[in-house]
């Protein structure tokens, strides 16, 4: 019998959720194979719901990240100035990371291990950080922000000079090195010397000769 679409996507959470668990309980990421034998579906039924192993990893992937979206959507809503609504932006994701970390780090590591393993599996989700990424600076330079770059551009040094807020795995390396503090002074410092014109910060590295 057919699944409606609501049950349909029910049945599919509670399979990918299913999964997360076995990740967690077993310490190793699960094979479909697997997730089929394990989830108490017949064969049929489960392709039903999972056409692969890559719509499976959506699905738990949909899971992992789905708290990471809703955040960066209620700092979009905000209404907070430029640089505190960028502070947020990344804060607040980074802040779910750590405590997933500090409550287990080995299921954190492994889960960062499958995000590696499949990263143009979830190529999609940083896509869409990006895009409200985007949007921060758009706003930011309507209020005389990064004057002198383009959005690319700006894109480009904010996600370098923010990367180990932003890349789980660098929790596992970094640890308790990484602080909001921290997170705070790097935000500002974009918002004060982040610019394209004359004796800005991006155009200060463009005097520096780079050893042949």
């Amino acid at each position: 019998m057919a699944l409606s679409p609501q049950d349909r996507e029910a049945e599919r959470h509670r399979i990918a959720r299913m999964v997360l668990d076995l990740v967690k309980q077993r310490g190793t990421e699960i094979p479909y194979q697997t997730a089929v034998a394990e989830s108490g579906l017949t064969r049929a039924r489960f392709e039903q719901l999972f056409e692969d192993y890559d719509d499976l990893f959506d699905a738990i992937a949909q899971i992992w990240l789905r708290r990471h979206i809703e955040v960066m959507e209620e700092v979009l809503g905000a209404d907070l100035p430029p640089p505190r609504k960028m502070y947020e932006f990344f804060r607040r994701r980074f802040v779910i990371s750590r405590e997933r970390f500090r409550d287990d780090p080995e299921y954190f590591t492994i889960v960062c291990e499958m995000g590696a393993a499949n990263f143009e599996k979830v190529r999609s989700y940083v896509d869409l950080a990006d895009h409200y990424l985007c949007e921060l600076i758009v706003q930011a330079q309507a209020d005389g922000y990064f004057a002198g770059l383009s959005i690319d551009e700006a894109l480009s040094l904010i996600n370098q000079m923010v990367s180990p807020y932003t890349l789980p795995e660098s929790l596992i390396y970094l640890g308790e090195k990484l602080t909001e503090d921290k997170l705070a002074r790097i935000v500002d410092t974009v918002f004060i010397g982040l610019s394209g014109e004359t004796g800005g910060a991006a155009r200060g590295v463009n005097a520096l000769r780079v050893a042949g």
